[in-house]
């Protein structure tokens, strides 16, 4: 894996690829700075080489129109605060004036490149375009994993241009590391959590893990799926009925690879979709009519506890119970602290995808697992075992 640290970047320009699509409220400031603070470090290491970096970005989706709403303009000065230098900014990604911005770049400076897509060819992986950006830099550098999973100009089309001279920064190399140390190197019992609504979503990703895992815990809305397939009643419950027969498959397939699936045993059940609904702790295939379950249950958690503290790899992806409402959280707080337990007695653990990196972000957790993962759809599909192409467009010569 060729990574930043195999090049020197004295006297040279790097094109850094970041994922800078931050959220913004309503004066347009930078709500959530985790990106920009991840791409730290690369950025950081070209500079003390004695080179100058060249960001390349998008924000939001305007469709290949210039919406100034979406202009990464708005979080020049945030970047700049956060990496320590006056970072430049230049009002367009191609064309003349990109172009004299670069090649006025001096050793030690940074340039920020506005959106790239406020061109439509950037999602379409327009090779012309990727050869203009090609043209700012001398070493291609792909730091942004949220992005690697799409084929755009800027995040693989672009690196064709660079044939010997592209790697991945920092973030990027240790996002791959740390899926492969789940996938594929991971120390035994290798334990992973599915939490989340659908089956459905997750059907790619537990048979991809199956072969690699020795316990599945599965949490969340998709709990229900499994229970009615084998006969339990759920009562209102979130439930797939089009995929009952594959949550037997499922299950039947994790026997077959002598993986242990551990489903709630209990469960928090209340009578509205509501924080201040009414709630009773109930068997989670006893649910009664007109009842809910929207988290795990105190049974379940003890025995969840005691899984994770047995394991030595963890991956978790997914949710235990609706965490955005406080009174159905707790399942959710509980799995948080058993990772952060089991981590501090030496395990790996890694989350990654949507809603789970947020539950660890909203709890005060991303200090306390290994390693949490920047990329929602590009982790997810890593775990499906997909190669993407933003990852393919480094390691191809």
């Amino acid at each position: 894996m060729v990574t930043i640290d195999d090049f020197d970047f004295k006297d040279k320009k790097a094109l850094i690829r970041v994922d800078f699509n931050v959220p913004l409220n309503a004066e347009f400031q930078v709500t959530d700075t985790t990106r920009i603070e991840a791409a730290k470090p690369t950025i950081l290491k070209v500079l003390e080489d004695g080179g100058s970096a060249i960001l390349m970005s998008h924000l939001g989706r305007p469709k290949g129109s210039r919406n100034p709403e979406m202009s990464l303009g708005h979080i020049c000065d945030k970047v700049s605060e956060i990496i320590g230098v006056q970072v430049h900014f230049v009002e367009d990604c191609v064309g003349d004036e990109a172009q004299q911005a670069a090649d006025a770049l001096r050793s030690g400076e940074v340039l920020l490149l506005e959106n790239l897509r406020y061109h439509a060819e950037e999602e379409k992986g327009d090779t012309a375009f990727a050869e203009q950006l090609s043209g700012l830099g001398d070493i291609y550098v792909n730091d942004a994993f949220g992005t690697a999973h799409r084929p755009h100009a800027s995040t693989t089309i672009v690196a064709q241009f660079f044939p010997g001279k592209k790697c991945f920064g920092y973030l990027l190399a240790n996002e791959i590391r740390a899926i492969e140390k789940v996938m594929q190197t991971g120390e035994k019992p290798v334990t992973a959590i599915l939490g989340g609504a659908k089956v459905s979503s997750k059907i790619t990703i537990i048979e991809n893990i199956l072969p690699k895992v020795d316990h599945l815990i599965v949490g969340g809305g998709m709990t229900y799926t499994f229970v009615k397939a084998q006969g339990g009643s759920i009562g209102d419950s979130i439930c797939e009925d089009d995929k009952l027969d594959l949550a037997l498959e499922i299950l039947e397939k994790a026997k077959q690879q002598g993986v242990s699936v551990h489903l709630p045993s209990d469960v928090l059940a209340a009578d509205d979709f509501a924080n201040d609904a009414k709630t009773q702790v109930v068997a989670v295939d006893s649910i009664p009519d007109g009842w809910q379950g929207l988290d795990a249950g105190p049974e379940s958690l003890k025995h969840f506890r005691r899984v994770i503290a047995n394991s030595k790899t963890i991956l978790w992806n997914g949710p235990v119970g609706v965490f955005e409402m406080e009174n159905f959280s707790k399942g959710t707080i509980a799995i948080g602290h058993f990772i952060e337990e089991a981590t501090k007695q030496g395990a790996f653990s890694l989350v990654g995808g949507g809603d789970s990196v947020a539950a660890v972000k909203q709890f005060g957790f991303q200090d306390k697992v290994s390693y949490v993962s920047t990329g929602g759809g590009a982790m997810l599909e890593s775990l499906e075992g997909k190669t993407l192409p933003g990852i393919a467009a480094i390691l191809t010569p």
